[in-house]
């Protein structure tokens, strides 16, 4: 399953403001701001597998990958690419 960057970082934005009843900006780190816990990091990891097709594990669990919507869309291409779906 593949899917522009632009529609990855808007589906997680949504996810979120679902989630959390906060509008949040793709590039605001979503830890320093105090809106969410270590725990919700979790529930990122679960709903990101599931949606995109991909396994997080290992040193891709650093919170650092999660701070951002930005960077949960990077992590992502990075894991599609590593499992050879290059595509976007």
């Amino acid at each position: 399953m593949t899917m522009p960057s632009e529609t990855m970082e808007k589906e997680l934005l949504d996810f979120l403001e679902v989630r959390t009843k906060t509008v949040w900006e793709a590039d605001q780190d979503l830890f320093a701001s105090g809106g969410l816990s270590s725990l919700f990091a979790m529930e990122l990891v679960v709903h990101m597998e599931k949606s995109y097709g991909i396994s997080i594990r290992g040193a891709d669990l650093r919170l650092d990958n999660f701070r951002t919507v930005t960077g949960m869309a990077a992590l992502v291409r990075r894991l599609r690419a590593d499992a050879g779906d290059n595509g976007e």
